[in-house]
């Protein structure tokens, strides 16, 4: 996809398509709360794209993908390496939140994951990086790494090469930045994790 114009044109048009997903199964919960959907923020061009699970409750109330406690944790990460948040693309799986913030159902991510395939069509990101293990299992499957799928604990901050429509593609697990709100010592694990984006960004 080549120019700017036609990109952002394309988003909008994904944006358009959640605000009218009836058919999603957190429809309801969405107008009952009156939260937004949450579709992604950063560069329609950017070469690094990361991907998280589904938005929080401050999401969800500002539209804005990791602009939570889990978002400050993101925003530190990426600083420890120089990464600003306007040059790369952030999203979620999910474009809204599941009640109670738990876990995406397996239908959940089946209905959302077509809005995700086409923003990494219109971005044609070289570098994915997902956060936390529901991201990782979709994306390792749809880039045909499922021989290489391990636990996270396993795979974080490890390198594999994919092949994507467009060119090759690098994709690289890791934690989701909450998992250090709820065990701190996953932080230095994240910060030697990071590293792995520096080259790229």
């Amino acid at each position: 996809m080549s120019n700017s114009d036609e990109r952002t044109e394309h988003m909008r048009q994904i944006r358009d398509d959640v605000l009218n997903f009836k058919e999603s199964p957190l429809y309801e919960d969405r107008v009952k709360n009156r939260y937004y959907p949450v579709i992604g923020q950063g560069s329609h061009r950017a070469v690094v794209m990361l991907i998280g699970e589904a938005p929080g409750k401050n999401e969800a109330l500002t539209s804005k993908p990791f602009s939570g406690s889990a978002g400050k944790i993101l925003g530190e990460l990426l600083g420890s390496v120089g990464i600003l948040r306007e040059n790369i693309y952030i999203t979620n799986i999910l474009k809204d939140r599941p009640p109670m913030n738990r876990d995406p159902l397996p239908n959940e991510i089946s209905a959302y994951a077509p809005f995700l395939d086409r923003q990494i069509d219109i971005i044609q990101p070289k570098v994915i990086a997902t956060l936390g293990r529901f991201s990782m299992g979709y994306i390792m499957e749809k880039f045909g790494l499922l021989e290489e799928l391990r636990p996270i604990s396993v795979i974080h901050g490890k390198i594999f090469a994919a092949r994507a429509p467009y060119g090759d593609i690098t994709i690289i697990p890791l934690y989701h930045p909450a998992a250090a709100i709820y065990n701190p010592n996953t932080k230095e694990v994240q910060l030697n994790d990071i590293k792995a984006l520096k080259q790229y960004a």
